[in-house]
């Protein structure tokens, strides 16, 4: 007889797009993406606003019944049948958001960008092992079949040392006269929620050079990297719209280029006809993935012998054909639950120390490029009370 699943329990704080998705992806069946192991349960969900907008989110969701809603971020991690807190707030607030779960004794999968600054992820890390907690990085990505594939790859030395990733991850918002077609006031581009490209788009290119030149490092020789950036800013705001960041690996002879912008697109015809959104090389080849780089369903293998001959991949996302639902979040959500379930605080997929890094490169860049975020946003103080948490100003 089959051992039953390991159940987890979740509860969503926020209820904006992304946690729809992410929602949506829980309540797939995991059958549908031959998972047999895990399973999820959404049990709670809180606006920070009110109650009614939790209950919208439900409604929206298709959520099945007795899924409880709260109008406050302090009921839901108050909550003793959640098992683990998923913080889908704005990045601006996740440092405020996941220290008020890990401070009520919650599990947490918080979403990228991690935080705003590199002491804010440290103070998390830390709370989170004094606690003896789980805590992750949503970093989606890392966790499809097709990453775990291509990490695989380079490690086996089919296109021998890595020396080179170039990596982009933009989108063509450019609007008339020097302006971007999102308002201001849009999380993407306003400072105080921590918009720009870097955080919200770029972090998705360093994904990739980081999952290949430093994660597929060995353990004894880990070696951070140098970080060179230039940034233009968007004049209305301050936030910046175009962050280019090159990676120096020294000890490992290897670089990577990430690049992100608000004005142009990675693919501009939505067919990948202008090629790779990035590129892994070695002396014997070198490994293509399409974009979106957040999203990857194909990658191609160009070895140096191949006379020509390309080995095509497609990764095609699962769905659950009773609802049509499948965006790619479950992965992630089942290596929370597989932790969980073995007593893991961490997940070796992305350690708290490479988020750290992360978090290290991102700042420097933001500094080299002079963008400014305030206070509220980059201390590193924790505050129960903070509007970040309450929704008050």
């Amino acid at each position: 007889m089959a051992s039953q699943p390991h159940t987890i329990r979740w509860g969503i704080m926020a209820t904006g797009w992304i946690a729809e998705m992410f929602v949506k992806d829980l309540l797939t069946n995991p059958a549908a993406r031959d998972v047999h192991d895990v399973a999820h349960k959404l049990v709670a969900v809180a606006s920070s606003s009110s109650k009614d907008s939790a209950a919208n989110f439900l409604t929206k969701v298709q959520a099945p019944e007795g899924v409880k809603t709260y109008g406050s971020y302090a009921e839901l991690v108050a909550d003793p049948d959640v098992d683990i807190v998923y913080v889908a707030t704005p990045h601006s607030h996740h440092f405020q958001n996941t220290m008020l779960a890990l401070e009520a004794g919650k599990n947490v999968l918080c979403e990228k960008a991690f935080t705003v600054t590199a002491s804010q992820a440290k103070k998390l890390v830390g709370t989170a092992r004094s606690k003896n907690l789980f805590l992750m990085e949503a970093v989606w990505t890392r966790y499809f079949p097709l990453s775990i594939k291509i990490r695989e790859l380079v490690q086996s030395g089919i296109i021998g040392p890595v020396y080179r990733v170039i990596a982009d991850n933009s989108f063509g918002n450019d609007g008339p006269n020097g302006s971007l077609t999102f308002k201001d006031e849009h999380r993407m581009v306003n400072v105080d929620l921590a918009g720009g490209a870097l955080l919200d788009l770029g972090i998705y290119s360093l994904t990739w050079l980081m999952q290949i030149l430093y994660h597929c490092q060995p353990e004894q020789e880990k070696e951070a990297p140098k970080t060179v950036a230039a940034i233009n800013k968007y004049d209305a705001t301050g936030a910046d719209e175009m962050t280019n960041i090159i990676l120096q690996f020294p000890k490992h002879k290897s670089m990577g280029i990430a690049m992100t912008c608000l004005r142009i697109p990675t693919d501009t015809d939505g067919h990948n006809s202008g090629g790779p959104a990035i590129k892994i090389q070695g002396p014997l080849g070198e490994i293509q993935v399409m974009g979106p780089a957040f999203k990857p369903l194909q990658y191609r293998i160009v070895k140096k012998d191949s006379a020509g001959k390309v080995e095509i991949v497609d990764c095609p996302i699962p769905h659950d054909k009773e609802r049509d639902w499948g965006h790619g979040m479950f992965w992630e959500a089942d290596e929370c639950a597989r932790c969980l379930r073995d007593g893991k605080k961490e997940s070796s997929t992305l350690p708290w120390e490479e988020s750290i890094v992360i978090m290290e490169i991102m700042e420097e860049a933001l500094k080299q490029g002079g963008v400014d975020y305030p206070e509220l946003i980059t201390t590193d103080v924790y505050d129960a009370k903070s509007p970040l948490n309450t929704g008050k100003r």
